[in-house]
């Protein structure tokens, strides 16, 4: 699956705050080197750069179009592509740094530790992930996938995301190797100008890329036509026109 560093920044401020957050929530340290994986186009690595003034910073991302885009907006930082599931250095890092990304990676059971044990003593591994599996943008999109003309194309896309699991389940998954988790869930509520068309341009970027790059042209039109007229009867527009996009994420920061 290939992926557009362009569409992606299109609500970069959005995309970025859940960093932020997530960033925020790493204990305080002495940081000599920093891994951004799944970087994307840079954004939360920029804050790596930001946060851990000194430190070596690096980012990794499996698209070679958000890699390019990583190095043309932080030209002094070592970006490479690389898959995070076969991504076999072994450290150590005193931050493992993975947002929005793992939710695309699965068997997380055995993913993370490997992660934890990339970490040096006192270091964290910090993860936020989409909960939003379940909520109408992405049930919509499966379910346009299975009544078209491109159900078969569309088979096993459905599958490609990991599913989550609860948050207790990823706190017994990471207390067994580390001295301290903390696990929580916020759901962000974005207003989007543009309405139900937002929402549809919103998870271009993201959640709904999976489905339109296996279709030609003709399908993929059509695909999005009919996206947008379920997304407009789940999401209806506030009294100015615009929408209120829930979206839940999942936070995870475990120290070694």
């Amino acid at each position: 699956m290939s992926w557009s560093a362009k569409q992606y920044v299109a609500f970069e401020d959005e995309r970025t705050r859940p960093a932020r957050d997530l960033l925020a929530a790493i204990p305080a340290g002495d940081v000599r080197s920093a891994v951004d994986i799944g970087c994307g186009p840079g954004n939360s690595t920029e804050l790596l750069v930001e946060r851990f003034a000194g430190a070596a910073v690096r980012g990794l991302d499996s698209s070679s179009d958000m890699i390019e885009a990583a190095r043309q907006r932080l030209p002094q930082v070592q970006f490479d592509i690389a898959d995070i599931d076969t991504w076999s250095e072994a450290g150590p890092f005193d931050v493992i740094f993975a947002n929005a990304v793992l939710q695309w990676v699965p068997d997380h059971a055995t993913l993370l530790p490997a992660l934890v044990n990339k970490l040096a003593p006192g270091g964290s591994l910090a993860i936020q992930m989409p909960d939003n599996l379940q909520q109408p943008s992405h049930r919509l999109m499966r379910e346009v996938a299975a009544d078209g003309p491109w159900a078969s194309k569309l088979s096993k896309v459905a599958g490609q995301r990991t599913e989550m699991a609860d948050a207790g389940v990823y706190y017994s998954m990471l207390k067994a190797c580390c001295t301290r988790v903390d696990v929580w869930r916020t759901t962000y509520h974005h207003p989007l100008a543009e309405g139900a068309a937002g929402v549809v341009e919103w998870f271009k970027g993201s959640g709904l890329r999976p489905f339109i790059e296996p279709l030609d042209e003709a399908e993929r039109v059509q695909y999005l036509k009919q996206y947008l007229s379920a997304i407009e009867q789940a999401y209806p527009a506030l009294a100015d026109g615009s929408v209120l996009l829930p979206f839940p994420r999942l936070f995870i920061v475990a120290t070694r």
